[in-house]
């Protein structure tokens, strides 16, 4: 199995059990996310629970909860907003984090493909999800979610090159 954590804090952030699509000459990922129920879910065994003492469990929480699978499985953290004067801001920083910590033909690449991502990402803005690791470091990289026109399920998007493949 392999886990994809964060370049610049080590919090997972998505593992090849999701299938991605490389976008905007690979710069982005995009993964598909789905709802998913959490919780107690009733089974019926057979049993006739009315012909038992007691009738009904006592102490046990029935209650269910709707999660996102990706969110709940590497426990994303959601995140305040960004306008688009904040989301210029964080691509600075995270280019000037995220660059030292590439190769130099890493770095090649990102530079070549971050400012088309960025215009991919910013008329977006308004319908993102925004989403860090479980640490919940200031120096994270960023998860987008949004959902495509139509949509029930949402779609996360990774920046490829913050990404580190570690084998489990």
């Amino acid at each position: 199995m392999l886990v994809y954590t964060d370049l610049l804090t080590g919090d997972e952030l998505l593992s090849d059990s999701f299938p991605y699509k490389e976008i905007e000459n690979g710069i982005l990922w995009e993964v598909e996310g789905k709802w998913t129920t959490k919780g107690c879910v009733e089974v019926n065994i057979g049993a006739n629970p009315s012909a038992e003492e007691g009738g009904e469990d006592e102490g046990v929480d029935d209650s269910v909860e709707k999660v996102v699978d990706i969110v709940d499985t590497f426990r994303l953290q959601e995140q305040p907003t960004y306008d688009k004067k904040g989301f210029i801001a964080y691509i600075k920083k995270y280019i000037k984090l995220l660059t030292p910590k590439l190769t130099p033909e890493q770095q090649e690449e990102f530079k070549k493909g971050i400012e088309g991502a960025t215009k991919y990402l910013l008329p977006k803005l308004k319908d993102f999800q925004f989403f860090v690791g479980e640490g919940m470091h200031d120096d994270s990289t960023i998860v987008f979610a949004y959902y495509k026109e139509g949509a029930t399920n949402p779609t996360f998007l990774y920046f490829a090159h913050g990404l580190k493949e570690v084998k489990c």
